[in-house]
Formats: C-alpha cells, structure tokens, sequence
C-alpha cells in the first residue's frame, strides 16, 4: 500500500518567514532574524508531517523550534499547519540536515536535537546513509549548548544500539540517559505519527538522550 496523498495546502497562506529551502538559506545563521528574538533553540531532523513541532512547540512558547525535513513537500506542509494553528515559535526547512549541522548552525548554540525514527537504510551497503553517522554527530556535539541534549528515538533494536556504540565513540556526550515511556492522554498524544502506529501495533520503541558535558 502506499503512502497516502498529502493534503493540499491553500496556496492563498503567506509561509514566507516560516517556510525555507535550504539552499535559498542565509550564508550566516541569524536565529533573531527567523523568530524576532534570541531564546532556546530546538531543531528536529527529519520532521515528517511536524507532529512534533506541532504538539511541543506551542507547550513551549519560551523556545523556539526548527525541523528540517529532506522532502520539501512535506516541509511545506509543517509551515502550512504551523501557520492555520498560529504557531510562531516554529520554522520549517526543507533540506538535508547534514551540511545545515557541518557549517550553518553555531557551535555551542542549540538547546536540543530531536530524531526520531529515522529511516533505518535496512541494507548493510545503505547504512553509510543513516542520518546518525559519524559526521552528523560530531556536528550535533559541537552545536549543542553545554548541557544541550540530544534526543534519538526508534523502533529498530539493530539502528538503536549500533547508533549507542557510535555515539560513546565518536562524541564525549554523557548517556544514554533513561527516557520512561508514558501513556498518552489522547489518540494524538505521541510524539510523531510513526510512535502512534508503532505503539498501536503493540511494538517496542528504544529511547534514549545524551547530554553535553558542562564546561
């Protein structure tokens, strides 16, 4: 079966401010410049739909958020619905995450990286694709805050621990820490739409944080 058609998005809402192609992307980073003030920032790599963003960012108006999502059309649709729900503390980019971590994002400025659910690249020669590679993390070490947190979630045993072993390798990142599932308090109380199904399905779900030492 495949995927279902995205819903179609008003071409009469002004995303402008919320919606980015990354290579259309300032060379420099302004944080100010994308949310009209400095406060904590979060990024989430590979947004999907925006269930995230969507249900966290607006529990959280002190913070703001970025997803980064490689399929611009869903992009696209995260800004739609951040704009018909008033979110302003959300900005969505469509892109690959990887170069935005090498060179864009500032050292010691993010207050957390979420990814969640990852594509697994399930074939042994496809896994230098995986978005938890070495280059990635050294990158999310360096742009986290100290004490900023990375967040990595997912339903494949195999992807969890190996991504476990990297980390310990390739980062000095304290973890992983414990992160204690919790029942939902509605049928959207999940933190993405693959939790949701995943969890129906009765499946396991490997969870875990790292923190950046102190300095």
């Amino acid at each position: 079966m495949g995927r279902r058609a995205l819903p179609k998005i008003d071409p009469e809402l002004d995303l402008n401010g919320i919606f980015f192609i990354s290579d259309d992307l300032p060379e420099v980073f302004d944080q100010e410049a994308m949310f009209g003030r400095i406060a904590p920032l979060e990024v989430e790599v590979g947004s999907g739909k925006g269930m995230f963003l969507q249900s966290t960012a607006p529990d959280n108006p002190s913070h703001d958020f970025i997803g980064i999502e490689i399929a611009q059309k869903y992009a696209r649709l995260i800004a739609s619905r951040v704009k018909k729900h008033d979110i302003t503390n959300v900005c969505s980019i469509g892109g690959d995450a990887e170069p935005l971590f090498a060179t864009w994002f500032p050292s010691n400025h993010l207050h957390a990286v979420h990814v969640y659910f990852p594509d697994p690249w399930w074939k042994k020669r496809h896994r230098k694709r995986r978005v938890l590679n070495e280059k990635f993390l050294r990158n999310v070490q360096r742009v986290l805050r100290p004490t900023g947190q990375l967040h990595f979630w997912t339903d494949v045993q195999e992807y969890f621990e190996t991504s476990l072993e990297l980390i310990a390798e390739v980062t000095t990142l304290a973890g992983p820490l414990t992160v204690k599932e919790r029942d939902p308090e509605h049928d959207m109380d999940y933190h993405t739409h693959f939790e949701r199904r995943k969890r129906k399905d009765g499946l396991p779900i490997y969870r875990s944080v790292f923190e950046k030492k102190a300095e």
